[in-house]
């Protein structure tokens, strides 16, 4: 493993003068957003439907809709797909499913080089929240650059204004529309209704993330993708969530709830493991610069934890408790 010193050294170096930051949002601040069952059904991913029902087509008819053409699992796809769209008429017809999320969008600048400032207004002065970032540490044999989500915001010393987008969203109704199929025994379509929920909210915040782009940051207003381009993450910028490979660590995800007052504005809660609740629930932060990218930051060393810790004001014990599965030691 790299020194984190050693990591910062080599991390990457976006030129915010050559390559300027996206302009200032349209609308700052938080936003309440709804969207009809209806208005998000084109933008649902399949594919992993039928991972939750255990049906995979083989090479060439991998995939949605290629998987009905299989000629073991096709029957059975086209089954369960037919099954999905009665559902989904029930839920549209019982309104028994709603989305409602929110979005947030600061001017923010990184300081040092590892975190990143989120500000009241665009005089930079009162500093609302401060999102702790993750950097990659485990050496690679090819030269590359150590990355972390810091690095895809212009420096607050550089004097470039810059931003930083965050959401919560979820699909609600799913338990209680769960327990009555329970009551009736019918656990086939309580499964369903749960797939079809986890389906929806990720299309959900499929559309939110275009809205942000085209609207209410508004910094690829002309874009003009399908939603097959869509999926592909044809787009610019990222929505890494936390708690996943770019940011491993899920107590980010309480500086997001209390900067948006998420549970006031939504419902959407954090259990005491940080789960989101209801179970269909994404949240994400949204970097906008053409070259933010995913990554994974993968296993840490002790030196970062250390650091880390001390820019969370946490116990070092509780950030290795919470950053468990990415330690690259033993803790004692």
């Amino acid at each position: 493993y790299l020194s984190l010193a050693k990591a910062i050294e080599k991390r990457k170096i976006i030129d915010f003068v050559a390559s300027p930051p996206p302009p200032a949002p349209k609308k700052l601040g938080v936003t309440v957003v709804t969207k009809s069952i209806e208005e998000v059904i084109p933008y649902i991913d399949w594919n992993p439907f039928f991972q939750t029902w255990e049906l995979r087509g083989r090479y060439p008819n991998r995939g949605f809709p290629k998987i009905f053409n299989d000629d073991k699992v096709g029957p059975e796809a086209k089954k369960l797909y037919d099954d999905a769209g009665n559902m989904m008429n029930h839920i549209i017809k019982t309104k028994c499913l709603q989305l409602r999320g929110v979005v947030g969008l600061y001017p923010a600048n990184t300081v040092g080089t590892e975190d990143v400032e989120v500000y009241a207004d665009e005089t930079r002065t009162a500093v609302q929240a401060t999102f702790c970032m993750l950097r990659q540490q485990a050496e690679s044999d090819v030269a590359k650059e150590y990355l972390s989500q810091a690095d895809f915001v212009a420096p607050k010393d550089s004097g470039i204004p810059d931003y930083l987008g965050m959401f919560a969203v979820a699909c609600f109704g799913c338990d209680e529309e769960g327990a009555k199929f329970e009551a009736m025994q019918d656990d086939y379509s309580k499964i369903m209704v749960q797939a079809l929920a986890d389906r929806l909210v990720e299309a959900f915040a499929e559309v939110v993330h275009k809205d942000i782009r085209m609207e209410l940051w508004g910094y690829a207003p002309d874009e003009s993708l399908s939603e097959a381009d869509l999926l592909k993450v044809k787009y610019q910028g990222i929505r890494p969530a936390p708690g996943y490979p770019s940011q491993p660590d899920h107590t980010e995800k309480t500086t997001m709830w209390s900067l948006m007052n998420v549970f006031e504005k939504t419902g959407i809660e954090l259990s005491e493991s940080l789960s989101m609740m209801p179970a269909s629930s994404v949240s994400a932060l949204v970097f906008a610069h053409k070259e933010s990218e995913y990554f994974a930051v993968g296993q840490v060393a002790k030196d970062q934890v250390d650091n880390y810790a001390a820019r969370k004001g946490m116990s070092v014990e509780d950030v290795e408790r919470w950053l468990s599965p990415i330690l690259s030691y033993d803790r004692k």
